[in-house]
């Protein structure tokens, strides 16, 4: 409980919260959901909002958006917290819905956070969402599917928010700076090139890129007149970041990848270990990262170390449950493990060539023998015809042909000598001739 004294002073609200959004034109992003003529849009304009979940990463306006629902409905509206709440509170708040109800009142229950409640938890506002007592809205950053009861989530329409663009983000940041509720009445000099950084910085979070201006603004360089100039120095104390300047939506941002890309490829451990931490300590997504990764081991690995890919899945999923900067170790293990490994682009091969044949016959009907025959009249029309179990024969194989009768004999997978490979393209040697043979 707060207490006051005669000399309590409201204590000033950080930027982030002086700026919040009071109606959708000034919601920034989720054009997909709120631009003209969109669902949430209409329904929220129309105050006939429906249970919904917001699922979205933190900062994108999950808890503006339901601010903006209570500014605009005629509804009562309740605001709760799954981080202060329990089965008590939520007792409380449903018999006040049901008293509201009762006097033809709607209640529009927001809960925050609502993937921290347990079953028990959730299960305890299903019975008024059935009957109507309340309208629920929940924002969550977990995936609804596994956090939210599925009784519960039937009854929701989920809409998922995206993180913010840098060029989102740099719209916000212009406002603060022109905004009298952020620092329109102040002189502050600072360059369309630092807030750009800032928006790349924050990774899509408002509420960083809000926070991290307000730290730079106020740390930045005050002279006699009152006017406040931002250095690149200011800015890169703020954010512990060396090289903010790096775009990550730019030319840098693709030769960075580039270098780590073929650093790898040309087995140089070192080079590639360079251009990771070049791309980390500026700033980059390292699960973007991760990605490229994981295509580099199928596309310049393959089947020369098979271990390869599973190696960089597993950098991926470190990188999602550790995140920076204790992933970077992580990362660092799967750049020098694929730069060292063994080197075959015969995966990439294949499937471009299958690809432009795949492309160029599109209506190239499927085998006759290779159809699915769910029912009678398919195997009366010959569907599954001459089907050869590959189990019932001693090899394990069969003569029986797969391709399109246009593309018999061609080859898409061509094994090269490298690592592991050279022991699979023996077996496919053998393959070829048994199948040949017989």
């Amino acid at each position: 409980m707060e207490q006051y004294s005669l000399f309590t002073e409201e204590a000033p609200q950080p930027l982030a919260a002086r700026l919040r959004p009071r109606n959708l034109d000034e919601f920034v992003g989720q054009t997909h959901l709120l631009g003209q003529g969109k669902v949430l849009r209409r329904l929220i304009e129309s105050d006939q909002v429906s249970s919904m979940i917001f699922w979205g990463p933190p900062g994108v306006g999950k808890t503006t958006l339901a601010r903006i629902i209570a500014n605009r409905t005629k509804s009562a509206f309740i605001d709760f917290s799954a981080v202060t709440s329990g089965i008590k509170e939520i007792r409380v708040v449903m018999q006040q819905a049901e008293d509201n109800r009762r006097y033809g009142e709607r209640t529009i229950l927001f809960v925050d956070e609502i993937h921290r409640f347990n079953k028990a938890q959730q299960d305890a506002f299903l019975p008024f969402v059935e009957k109507g007592s309340i309208v629920l809205i929940g924002a969550t950053t977990e995936n609804p599917s596994f956090e939210i009861n599925g009784a519960l989530l039937s009854r929701c329409k989920v809409f998922v928010l995206h993180a913010l663009e840098p060029a989102d983000m740099t719209v916000l940041l212009r406002r603060a700076m022109e905004d009298e509720r952020g620092f329109g009445r102040m002189q502050v000099n600072i360059s369309d090139e630092m807030l750009h950084s800032i928006a790349v910085f924050s990774n899509g979070d408002a509420r960083m890129a809000l926070s991290t201006l307000e730290m730079v603004v106020l740390n930045g360089d005050v002279d006699e007149a009152g006017v406040v100039t931002v250095t690149k120095e200011t800015l890169e104390q703020c954010t512990s970041k060396k090289s903010l300047l790096y775009d990550k939506g730019g030319e840098e941002h693709y030769n960075l990848i580039s270098a780590l890309h073929k650093s790898m490829r040309n087995s140089d451990p070192d080079a590639a270990v360079y251009w990771l931490a070049r791309m980390l300590e500026a700033g980059e997504e390292p699960l973007y990262i991760a990605r490229r990764v994981i295509r580099f081991a199928s596309e310049d690995v393959g089947l020369a170390d098979p271990h390869a890919l599973q190696i960089a899945v597993a950098a991926y999923q470190a990188c999602h449950y550790i995140g920076m900067p204790e992933c970077t170790v992580n990362l660092t293990e799967a750049v020098v493990y694929l730069s060292m490994a063994p080197k075959s682009n015969a995966m990439e091969v294949a499937y471009m060539a299958a690809k432009k044949d795949a492309l160029e016959q599109l209506d190239e009907p499927v085998p006759m023998n290779i159809r699915n025959a769910p029912t009678r009249l398919m195997k009366e029309l010959g569907y599954g015809s001459g089907y050869q179990y590959a189990h019932d024969y001693a090899q394990k194989m069969t003569s029986m042909t797969c391709l399109p009768e246009s593309l018999l004999g061609r080859e898409y997978y061509i094994p090269t000598e490298q690592g592991l490979e050279a022991k699979y393209k023996m077996r496919l040697e053998e393959i070829k001739a048994w199948k040949k043979e017989h």
